[in-house]
């Protein structure tokens, strides 16, 4: 792929994230960082960046967790 497809991806990914950070409530929160960091691992595999692809897999699940935990608190 080339550098340029791939810095768009990142650009993507950043403004997903900056998004996410403007929204009110935490569920939409949560799930438009999880977007975000599913953006990143994506942009860490075509950069072959062990750590982005670790911290955003990481990243995905905390916010699944606690959007699960929000779902069965509204319940």
């Amino acid at each position: 792929m080339s550098s340029l497809t791939t810095d768009i991806i990142g650009y993507l990914a950043l403004a997903t994230n900056l998004y996410s950070m403007y929204t009110k409530g935490e569920y939409k929160l949560r799930l438009i960082s999880a977007l975000a960091n599913a953006m990143y691992i994506v942009y860490g595999i075509l950069l072959n960046a062990l750590p982005i692809i670790i911290g955003c897999s990481v990243a995905v699940c905390l916010h699944l967790y606690r959007i699960k935990k929000l779902k069965t608190k509204k319940e």
